[in-house]
């Protein structure tokens, strides 16, 4: 039977990635879109799945190996279009005894785990992992999340144990699922330590986390979060921590930028094409970044990158989560073309069809809440950039002209700034100059 090669797919800009773990092996009867083996760059962890069902004829990689988009990494012989392939079983757990704890190295931080994405890029790690760690460090559970790749993860989810606990053995203390199956027989033979996770933010100086029997006090339902929330939750976490945010809050006009806006939709209707405010926004925010170049910079240690190029990004809420899309090149596009593609990429973010290079570049974000509600609100900087407008939804409200109070539609603008690099007189000025902009959007053409 004809045999057919897998190779890695579309991975964005990422080349020589190492091959972390290899999850099946030669002989293996895999599922369609079942995952073959284990990807990590320095800012994700990506899975190769299997494009078809059938037998693994030979595996083309091995450990440690480095590989890039087209690379070959098995050949499989498809199953019959009438038969359905199983799954490849999962490793046995191996009968080597539990490891001997060995006291602990100078804690080493744990990389922040993320997908390609800019608001998930990973933490680097520095020091020796030639000896096993037997827990985490008591403070770093508070600022980091486990070293594994997603198998292991859903290895452990299905055996209930918390990585934050397990020691990983693997290369910059990546935790396997050998180091998860040992976890377990030291659990069951009473030899696990827990103070990592009871000393929860005691390294810090603050009370411990407060552990909560919820049952106990009525119907209770757990729901694992899901993979962007974890992803993004740990991104975050960093972000705020890392960066000493200020959030300048304005408004601006936009009542005639809304009439011409629905006027455009109107004459549009039969076209197809419907222009939103976000995408006279991104027009805005890339004449303000040209106007303030500070904007458009990021922190490289002691330097300062300024970029030339003009990339936004938008936050888009989907089921899973917040992902956010990136428009590059916004400041050749015009308002129609770049409704378009806003629309394309949050159906795609919908369908949790993004590639990484849909989310990679970004200069500068959007947070936008209109179509909910809302004043102002603080957004967390997208790192690695400077600065994120967040906007609310807008509101008609009385304003004086100078002779009498008139109703005005009034959008509420919510800047987060990185203080390192912008202050409060640059932040000031960029709100007033964004305003204005969307107040009269003929100054963008001057």
């Amino acid at each position: 039977m004809a045999t057919q090669e897998l190779k890695v797919p579309d991975i964005g800009d990422y080349k020589d990635i190492p091959v972390i773990e290899i999850l099946v092996k030669e002989g293996d009867t895999v599922a369609k879109d079942q995952s073959l083996v284990t990807l990590e760059s320095d800012k994700a962890t990506m899975e190769v799945p299997a494009e078809v069902a059938g037998k693994v004829v030979s595996l083309k990689v091995k450990l440690g190996d480095k590989v890039s988009q087209g690379s070959l990494v098995a050949i499989i012989e498809p199953a019959d279009a009438s038969a359905s392939a199983p799954a490849a079983a999962a490793p046995a757990a191996p009968s080597a005894p539990a490891p001997t704890p060995s006291p602990s190295p100078a804690p080493v931080p744990l990389p922040v785990r993320g997908e390609p994405v800019e608001l998930q890029r990973q933490a680097s790690v520095h020091g020796s992992t030639s000896s096993p760690r037997t827990e985490t460090p008591a403070g770093e559970a508070n600022f980091s999340k486990p070293h594994a790749s997603p198998s292991v993860r859903k290895f452990a989810r299905e055996l209930g144990v918390d990585l934050v606990r397990v020691a990983g053995t693997g290369p910059k203390a990546r935790i396997l699922q050998e180091d998860v199956q040992g976890f377990v027989k030291a659990a069951m033979s009473g030899t696990t330590a827990s103070a990592s996770t009871d000393a929860g933010g005691a390294a810090l100086g603050l009370l411990p986390w407060p552990k909560v029997d919820f049952a106990k006090f009525g119907a209770i339902e757990s729901k694992p979060l899901s993979r962007i929330k974890k992803i993004s939750g740990a991104n975050l976490h960093r972000n705020w921590v890392m960066i000493p945010h200020v959030t300048n809050c304005d408004e601006a006009d936009i009542t005639e930028l809304e009439a011409f806006r629905v006027k455009l939709n109107e004459e549009n209707a039969k076209a197809g094409i419907k222009v939103t405010m976000l995408a006279f926004m991104i027009k805005a925010a890339v004449m303000a970044l040209k106007k303030f170049p500070d904007f458009n910079s990021s922190l490289d240690g002691e330097n300062l990158i300024y970029k030339n190029y003009f990339n936004i990004g938008f936050a888009a809420d989907t089921p899973n989560g917040l992902v956010v899309p990136v428009i590059k090149n916004a400041d050749t596009k015009g308002v129609f073309e770049i409704s378009k593609e806003m629309g394309e990429l949050a159906g795609k973010a919908r369908e949790g069809k993004l590639g990484p290079a849909d989310m990679q570049g970004g200069c500068f974000s959007i947070s936008s809440l209109g179509g909910i509600g809302g004043t102002y609100f603080t957004p967390i900087i997208n790192a690695p950039e400077v600065a994120i407008m967040g906007v609310c939804k807008s509101e008609m409200k009385p304003k004086w002209n100078g002779k009498e109070f008139e109703p005005r539609l009034m959008l509420p603008l919510s800047l987060s700034w990185d203080h390192r690099v912008i202050d409060g007189a640059s932040a000031a000025r960029f709100n007033v100059y964004f305003a204005a902009l969307l107040a009269d959007f003929r100054r963008a053409i001057l």
